[in-house]
């Protein structure tokens, strides 16, 4: 059995960015992994560890060396490795050194391309040793770090300074330098409480000695854990539990090596404000955790972690409260002072504040949503009088002291603000639900009018950007246009409204201010969203063939384009399926080839053949039976209805000759097969779909 040893490396830093630390972390086992994979050398499992000041590894049961292997080397090409002397080429002869050989020795390799001058050699596998620092190199290299630094006097470049360098294979050090600093075995604890180096005899005791010497838990799952865990036990002491984000469970995690929770709290009259404003100020400012009690309602405590095990936790405890103070007193002025004036007294002042310079100020903005909402509204058979109130009050929360400080709580300050001022429920929830959804997958409108608004606001920021000429190239998209497609397609769909598209955009685009090509504004447009769609389905678990079935008849009411999708795939189940879809195929090629004018419709009386004359009756008869149907959007049963035309188109395959000598019948043959094309066309392009696999 092959020898093998365990690997462990750590890379000791200057604090790491805590937001970034998981993903380094992550990023670093891929890359070790597969330059191991490329350099051939097998191992077992990889364990990861990160804390603000490490990242590490230990690769399990890792290769002594990589296998020895039977290597063939090609040369020249046989006609041309020697002259017409038979004497080698000089390019036969350098082939021949570079692989430490005589011309003599080369041989002849044969294959069904041809045959080459060339040697088989058994090649040593080299030590693992000797790959590993190159391995290890090239995988902190290749870590997504934005921007790298310089320390020192070295030319050595990472996310922070390096500090020390741990490498063993075994119990023993591979000697190497890597990012300016000589690896040996020697790791750091925790800055304070285990300030001494500490000594690794090898990779298996890694882990344990940095807990029990080091005062470090350097796992960061097992760390998470523990916050989470010592977090619930602290929140119970008053009765509550956390609120805890995930998001700022891993940023706390990657901000402490030793995680020891301290308990908080504040005046309870901070509790009169908005929860949601204290919540920010907790998480996001603080990096505390808010406690809450069964009924998920704010208690006045929050939970930090501390990095130290402190002898006078009351110190670090109070110190935690005179920071969070002044910011709870700041946000309770910014509460009473905005309600001092309401949100329709600040929408005139938007004026002043600039959206886009082609497209004009926030007010502008404003009015045109207003008009689309409306429009929307109308469109759907709704009052629109709650649409045009919520889009008229929708930005002006921007103005106020809350949103200035804290720009995450816009909308929602909006629907606080809207609500103390006596806007109606449906006004003052809208102003909050057009921003969503707010992330992939996100929350939808809850309410109708927030359905409008939140569809009016993304189709108006399309159509201005996309009419200035700044269409989303590449990964650049500043101004979130690729979320704000996905999230009018996804409250078009999901929320069931019958919109055309088309409309839509033309109503979006005729409110914009400066000169620009509507039509081609528009086809741009309309293409991007299309592309959303085409994400989305798949995502939906429809196939790509089933998309583009649908896509080819390019329907613009998506609640209509997602019951065809559905049909087409229903549709593809039937036996008659595949047939189907192979002869609408040949029907295409056909009438793509033919330079003949067209009519989908055919003479019954020229008509000479009798499965000819059958597939016309069949077809006619179809026709009268998908009508109702398809004014229904009953596409499922319509295409099952179609399915039924298989034995007829078949048989008219088998039989008829459709490029007749005869140009009368030849046309009407030609006018058929378009007759049965144009029934499948009324829901989907069958023949994009592709036999099954």
């Amino acid at each position: 059995m092959a020898e093998t040893r365990d690997l462990l490396f750590e890379l000791g830093t200057e604090e790491l960015p805590p937001k970034s630390l998981l993903k380094l972390s992550q990023s670093l086992e891929a890359s070790v992994a597969a330059g191991l994979e490329k350099a051939g050398l097998s191992h077992g499992a990889i364990e990861s560890y990160a804390t603000p000041r490490r990242l590490a590894l230990r690769v399990h049961g890792l290769a002594a060396s990589q296998p020895d292997q039977t290597v063939e080397r090609r040369g020249p090409a046989l006609n041309a490795a020697y002259d017409a002397n038979g004497a080698p080429t000089k390019a036969t002869e350098g082939f021949a050194r570079s692989c430490g050989i005589s011309v003599a020795q080369l041989i002849t390799l044969k294959t069904d391309k041809g045959e080459w001058v060339g040697v088989i050699q058994e090649v040593r596998g080299k030590p693992t040793e000797t790959l590993i620092p190159d391995i290890i190199r090239q995988s902190l290299a290749s870590l997504p770090i934005a921007k790298r630094m310089r320390w020192g006097a070295g030319l050595a470049e990472f996310v922070r300074p390096v500090q020390w360098a741990v490498l063993l294979y075994g119990d023993g050090v591979i000697e190497c330098e890597i990012l300016g600093v000589t690896a040996d075995r020697i790791t750091r604890g925790h800055r304070c409480h285990a300030p001494d180096p500490i000594e690794i005899a090898n990779p298996a005791d890694y882990a344990e000695l940095l807990s029990t010497q080091g005062h470090v838990l350097p796992d960061f799952a097992e760390r998470r854990a523990r916050i989470e865990r010592l977090a619930q036990e602290t929140a119970a002491t008053v009765n509550g539990k956390p609120l805890i984000d995930p998001e700022l469970l891993d940023e706390i995690t990657a901000l402490v090596e030793w995680p020891v929770p301290v308990l908080g709290g504040f005046e309870a009259h901070y509790l009169a404000l908005p929860p949601e404003v204290l919540i920010t100020t907790m998480q996001d400012n603080q990096k505390y955790f808010p406690v809450v009690d069964a009924d998920g309602k704010l208690l006045s405590y929050f939970i930090t972690f501390s990095n130290i095990d402190s002898r006078r936790p009351e110190f670090v405890r109070e110190g935690n409260e005179r920071v969070v103070r002044p910011r709870l007193a700041d946000a309770e002025f910014f509460w009473n002072q905005d309600r001092k004036r309401t949100l329709e007294d600040r929408v005139d002042e938007l004026g002043h504040v600039t959206f886009q310079n082609k497209l004009g100020s926030v007010l502008d903005k404003t009015r045109r949503v207003q008009h689309v909402a409306v429009s929307i509204a109308e469109t759907l058979g709704r009052d629109p009088s709650f649409a045009e109130r919520a889009a008229l009050l929708a930005k002006a929360d921007l103005l106020t002291h809350m949103v200035g400080e804290f720009t995450e709580l816009q909308g929602l300050m909006g629907r606080y603000y809207a609500l103390a001022e006596g806007e109606p429920e449906e006004v003052a929830w809208a102003i909050e639900e057009q921003y969503l959804p707010k992330v992939s997958g996100g929350a939808l409108p809850a309410s109708r009018t927030g359905e409008i608004l939140a569809l009016a606001e993304k189709i108006d920021t399309l159509a201005g950007i996309f009419s200035i000429g700044l269409i989303p190239s590449g990964d650049r998209d500043p101004y979130a246009l690729r979320r704000a497609a996905l999230g009018a397609i996804r409250i078009l769909i999901e929320k069931n409204l019958d919109l055309d598209l088309e409309p839509l955009t033309d109503k979006a685009l005729e409110l914009l201010p400066h000169d620009f090509d509507p039509a081609v504004t528009r086809s741009a447009l309309l293409d991007f969203l299309y592309e959303r769609l085409r994400g989305y389905c798949l995502d939906q678990g429809y196939r790509h063939d089933e998309f583009e079935a649908v896509l080819a008849i390019r329907p613009t009411n998506l609640v209509d384009f997602m019951g065809r999708l559905a049909a087409v795939r229903e549709f593809r189940s039937l036996t008659a399926a595949e047939s189907l879809a192979a002869a609408n195929k040949r029907i295409r090629n056909i009438l793509r080839k033919s330079s003949e004018t067209v009519v989908a419709n055919a003479d019954e009386q020229i008509l000479v053949e009798p499965s000819e004359k059958a597939l016309l009756a069949a077809a006619r008869q179809a026709h009268a039976d998908i009508l109702p149907l398809l004014h229904t959007r009953d596409y499922t049963t319509a295409l099952c209805r179609l399915a039924q035309l298989r034995d007829s188109v078949d048989t008219f395959f088998d039989k008829v000759m459709v490029m007749s000598e005869d140009e009368s019948l030849r046309i009407n043959r030609l006018g058929l097969l378009a007759l049965v094309e144009g029934l499948f066309l009324n829901i989907a392009d069958i023949s994009a779909l592709q036999p099954a696999q």
